[in-house]
C-alpha cells in the first residue's frame, strides 16, 4: 500500500512559517522527493532555496532570505543582531549577511549566514513577520557587543523608546550583565537620552 501525502500536516507546518518549508518537514508529513518535485513542477509548491519550499497560496514574504536562513539553521534558531534590528524597525539598513543565533550544536557553515551561538532566554524572543527574532532589548544589547557603531545603536534605542519597543530599566539591566564596554555605551546613549 503505497503512503499517502498528509497536506493537512504539511499545510499546518507551513502556515506557522508564512507558507514556507523544509524538505525534512514535507518528508515528515509523507511527501517523497518525487512527489515534491512534482508539485514544483506542476506549480503547488514553489521551490525557494535547495530543500526549501513555499505553498503557492501564501504569497512570498519580502522576508524570504530571512526566512531561508532560519530554515536553513534550525527550529531552535533565531534572527538577531543587524538582521533583528532590520526586521523589528531599528534601522532602515538591511545587512548583506543575515545574522542568525543558533545551538552551541549547530553546524557553523553557513554561506551568507553570519552565526552566533550566545545564549538566549526565552523571553528575549518574539516574532516579527511570522520569523523568531531577539527581542529589541536584546538586539540593542547583542550589537553593542558585536562592535556595531554606536551612532547607529544611539539611533535605535531612540527609535525602539518612542515606538514602546524598549524599557530603559530592562535595556540598561541587561547591558549590567555584559561586558563593561557595552556597559558603558548604553549607559552613556541612556543617560543622554534623559537630559
Amino acid at each position: 500500500m503505497k503512503i499517502q501525502p498528509d497536506h493537512n500536516y504539511l499545510y499546518s507546518i507551513a502556515e506557522n512559517q508564512a507558507g514556507y518549508f523544509t524538505a525534512n518537514q514535507a518528508h515528515s508529513a509523507d511527501f517523497s522527493k518525487e512527489r515534491l518535485y512534482y508539485y514544483v513542477t506542476t506549480g503547488k509548491f514553489s521551490r525557494v532555496h535547495r530543500g526549501i519550499y513555499r505553498l503557492v497560496q501564501f504569497s512570498g514574504s519580502p522576508f524570504e532570505d530571512l526566512f531561508v536562513a532560519w530554515l536553513k539553521t534550525g527550529w531552535d534558531s533565531v534572527i538577531s543582531h543587524e538582521s533583528a534590528l532590520y526586521l523589528n524597525n531599528l534601522s532602515d539598513i538591511l545587512p548583506s549577511e543575515v545574522h542568525v543565533i543558533m545551538p552551541r550544536t549547530g553546524s557553523r557553515r553557513r554561506k551568507g549566514i553570519r552565526l552566533y551561538t550566545n545564549r538566549q532566554n526565552p523571553d528575549e524572543i518574539t516574532h516579527r513577520e511570522g520569523l523568531p527574532v531577539t527581542t529589541a532589548d536584546r538586539t540593542i544589547i547583542d550589537v553593542a557587543a558585536s562592535g556595531l557603531g554606536e551612532e547607529q545603536i544611539r539611533k535605535a534605542i531612540h527609535k525602539g523608546i518612542r515606538q514602546g519597543l524598549i524599557s530603559k530599566d530592562k535595556i540598561r539591566s541587561m547591558a549590567f550583565h555584559r561586558r563593561t564596554d557595552v556597559l558603558c555605551i548604553i549607559g552613556n546613549i541612556l543617560d543622554s537620552e534623559i537630559k
